[in-house]
Formats: C-alpha cells, sequence, structure tokens
C-alpha cells in the first residue's frame, strides 16, 4: 500500500508541475493572442501569422462555444485559460481525495474490525457531505431536480433537509439548513466514531 500511497505523491507532485506550466503556456498564448487581436501587434506579420496557423486551430472548439453563446471570439484564449485552470484544480484535488481515502483506507484497515466499522463510518459521511456540496452547487443554477445528474444528491440529502426546514428560518432569504446539516453530520460522524 505504501508503494501505491508513493506513487500517487509522485503523480500528484509531475501533474501539478505539469499542469503549471500548462497554463502558463496557456497565459502568455492568451496575451500574445489579445495582443494581436487589438493590434497592439501586427495582425499581418509573420509572429500573427505563426499564431494563427500552429496555435488558434487548438481554440477552434471553444471560440465556437463562446461564439454560441454570444460572446466575444477573442476571449475564447482566456475562456480557455480559465477551463485549463478549472480542470487542473479538479483532477488535483480528486486524485489527492483519492490518495487520502487509501491512506485512511489502509490505516483503520491494518486495525482489524474496529477499524473497518470507522472506515465504513468515514466513507458513509463523506458520501453525505459530498451530496451536500454538490446539491448546494448546483442549486445555484436552479436545474429541475428531477434532472439524472441532480436525482442522487437529493435522494442522499433530502432527508435530513426537510425536517431542518421545519424549524429553521431562512437568514437573509437564504436557506442556511445545509450548513446546519453539514454541521450535524460531522458531529454524528465523531460521535458514532466514539462508539465503535
Amino acid at each position: 500500500m505504501s508503494a501505491l500511497l508513493y506513487g500517487l505523491d509522485y503523480l500528484i507532485a509531475a501533474l501539478r508541475g505539469g499542469f503549471l506550466a500548462f497554463v502558463l503556456a496557456a497565459a502568455i498564448y492568451a496575451l500574445l493572442d489579445w495582443m494581436v487581436r487589438t493590434r497592439r501587434i501586427n495582425p499581418f506579420g509573420a509572429f500573427a501569422g505563426f499564431l494563427r496557423t500552429n496555435i488558434r486551430p487548438f481554440l477552434t472548439p471553444i471560440e465556437r462555444k463562446v461564439v454560441r453563446s454570444g460572446g466575444n471570439p477573442a476571449s475564447a484564449p482566456w475562456w480557455t485559460l480559465v477551463v485549463l485552470v478549472v480542470l487542473g484544480i479538479v483532477v488535483l484535488e480528486v486524485l489527492g481525495f483519492v490518495r487520502t481515502q487509501l491512506a485512511l483506507a489502509a490505516g483503520e484497515l491494518a486495525a482489524g474490525p474496529r477499524g473497518a466499522v470507522r472506515l465504513a463510518i468515514a466513507w458513509t459521511f463523506e458520501v453525505l457531505r459530498f451530496a451536500l456540496i454538490a446539491r448546494v452547487i448546483v442549486s445555484w443554477v436552479r436545474p429541475s431536480p428531477f434532472a439524472w445528474y441532480v436525482r442522487w444528491s437529493y435522494a442522499l440529502t433530502e432527508w435530513m433537509l426537510h425536517p431542518l426546514r421545519g424549524f429553521i428560518p431562512l437568514v437573509f432569504m437564504v436557506d442556511v439548513t445545509p450548513i446546519v446539516a453539514y454541521i450535524l453530520l460531522g458531529l454524528a460522524e465523531g460521535f458514532l466514531v466514539r462508539l465503535v
């Protein structure tokens, strides 16, 4: 197990450096493309031609999406930069989470049956917290609660949020029951782990 954890640590470090280099290159390209499009660099020169023929074709899908949504095609490099940063953060966080859970599993399973029960409790509450956070984030865009990408979080969290809404009022027109539920989940997990 330690070899797997070491390999994950190495992979995370390598990806962090690779994403950083890639994002820096994308930022430099976004700046240069903006300078060409705003005529701070001659748009008919050899350098601008190099950018148009060698690099801009990679941005064509993002540029099409920006234009379809009513945006300026000149902002496509900046949107590419945003997508790369978000993608890098998500990939690194997921790998870090997997590494943490593997380390937790190794430690708890080494403790025998009580450790296995503590691990099951920890993972159950982790899934519930993740569903709660996903539900809050998804609620910002107000999709249908019956959409396939929302249904699972409602199924995992409505049983605890519905009773809380009965006695916790809105605070400045904001539903704070997910925050209360998150705190209560932490307290319940701590209580159950102490019982084992």
